[in-house]
């Protein structure tokens, strides 16, 4: 008896008063890859030659029926290339100070056993900020020059949009 009065009292209401997420109206959902496109609707992302990646944002805003932006809305974010790290991803250089206070660095650790390790070009998970703004990183390789990046957003009831951006 005490347990059906428990469960009546305290899961009943919690049950009743959840909202369904999946009921969540929204109006427009507009892409900002802040990039060139060519006639084929490709985009090109210029890779750095002064560094192993590169990194780029790329946006969208999310507003609802009334045009105002919705807050915390999930998205998710896949892409087609990734890349393996070596044995050693870094090293620290130990800094300190001598007796007359002048830096001196006395030892380097090498960041090592992360051989194998794959690493995605583009980030998996964003959420849209109070006006509405989702933003996602990619970080392509200087060895994927000349390869596409599928970046694929997907979102509430299995929708979902992909854009092609050649690594020029």
């Amino acid at each position: 008896m005490i347990k059906l009065l428990y469960f009546l009292v305290f899961v009943v209401p919690l049950i009743l008063s959840c909202e369904d997420s999946s009921n969540i109206d929204y109006g427009t959902l507009n892409f900002d890859m802040r990039l060139d496109s060519d006639a084929n609707g490709f985009y090109h992302l210029s890779l750095s030659k002064d560094s192993w990646q590169t990194l780029h944002r790329v946006s969208a805003i999310i507003k609802d029926k009334d045009d105002q932006p919705l807050e915390n809305f999930w998205m998710e974010w896949d892409s087609n290339l990734y890349w393996y790290l070596g044995d050693t991803l870094g090293y620290v250089i130990k800094k300190g100070l001598t007796d007359e206070l002048v830096y001196v660095s006395y030892d380097t650790i090498y960041i090592t056993g992360f051989n194998g390790m794959e690493v995605p070009t583009s980030n998996q998970i964003s959420y849209s900020n109070s006006k509405g703004e989702l933003n996602n990183m990619i970080a392509p390789v200087r060895s994927m020059a000349g390869d596409t990046l599928y970046l694929t957003a997907s979102w509430l009831g299995g929708n979902s949009a992909t854009f092609g951006i050649v690594l020029d």
